[in-house]
């Protein structure tokens, strides 16, 4: 099994109010980008590691025990290059160490400090209700695949009327459209079904170690899962270990295995976003 990647690890953040240079607006060119919603009664600074290509200042913006964790940016459409969506997750892995975070889409950029307070107050009941049914849990990512020629192989050799017109096809002189055909569709539904018994089995086992699962459309012939698993803080081992467990046992299969992460899979709520 590939090794979980660390979370990219920065200084925590620290209670002292921000600067008074970063806290307000620079003019109509720059804009507030939000990196994620959390429940903070005081200010806080995560230093200068927002997006940016000399990374900005990170700190809150607050209504009542609600913050928005946000730096200055061009009030611009962002272009999601890799350095601006890593450094996008690279605030978001820092909150979430210390904070339940409703993290918001890459690029959300709002025009003044006020309008970001409008959001948090419009959509305040909202946000707490995510907030409390998001409370110390984390999502976790595990995408499994296989060798697909090889099992290929397999289902032949398990599979009689595969095997028969394998054997049709290879020995025929003439056209053998029709028998590849059947032969395709048979390998397919015999794959498929393999795959989705392997899902299954998975999903079973880690059953009680997580909250909840979301399975996404896996990408590629190689990949047969691509799930996101909700975890409460209290059975990240508990999975870590029945996920190595469960490698162990099909060591046919590869499992990538990355987090923790905020809840992206787990959150959706839909908000009416002035675009800059």
């Amino acid at each position: 099994m590939a090794a979980r990647p660390a979370p990219v690890r920065q200084a925590r953040g620290d209670r002292r109010p921000p600067a008074p240079s970063t806290d307000v607006d620079g003019g109509a060119s720059r804009g507030k980008y939000v990196y994620c919603i959390i429940e903070a009664p005081d200010r806080l600074r995560f230093g200068p590691i927002g997006i940016g290509a000399d990374p900005s200042e990170v700190y809150s913006v607050h209504y009542r025990n609600l913050a928005a964790i946000v730096s200055d940016a061009p009030l611009e459409v962002l272009d999601s290059t890799r350095e601006n969506v890593l450094a996008h997750e690279r605030v978001n892995e820092a909150v979430m160490r210390d904070h339940t975070v409703i993290p918001m889409s890459f690029g959300t950029i709002f025009k003044t400090r006020e309008d970001i307070v409008e959001l948090l107050r419009s959509a305040a009941e909202a946000f707490g209700d995510v907030l409390n049914k998001m409370q110390n849990k984390l999502e976790f990512g595990l995408k499994v695949l296989w060798d697909r020629d090889q099992a290929i192989r397999e289902v032949e050799a398990e599979d009689e009327d595969i095997r028969r017109l394998k054997k049709e096809i290879s020995g025929q002189k003439g056209p053998t459209y029709f028998a590849r055909m059947q032969y395709g569709r048979l390998v397919d539904a015999a794959l498929q079904s393999w795959s989705e018994r392997y899902v299954a089995d998975i999903l079973d086992l880690l059953r009680d170690v997580s909250v909840a699962s979301r399975i996404n459309k896996p990408i590629g012939d190689k990949m047969i899962m691509n799930a996101a698993f909700l975890i409460s803080r209290d059975q990240e081992g508990a999975f870590d270990a029945m996920v190595k467990t469960i490698a162990g046992k099909l060591d046919k299969l590869t499992f990538k295995y990355t987090g923790p992460w905020p809840p992206y899979n787990f959150v959706n709520i839909r908000l009416k976003l002035e675009r800059a």
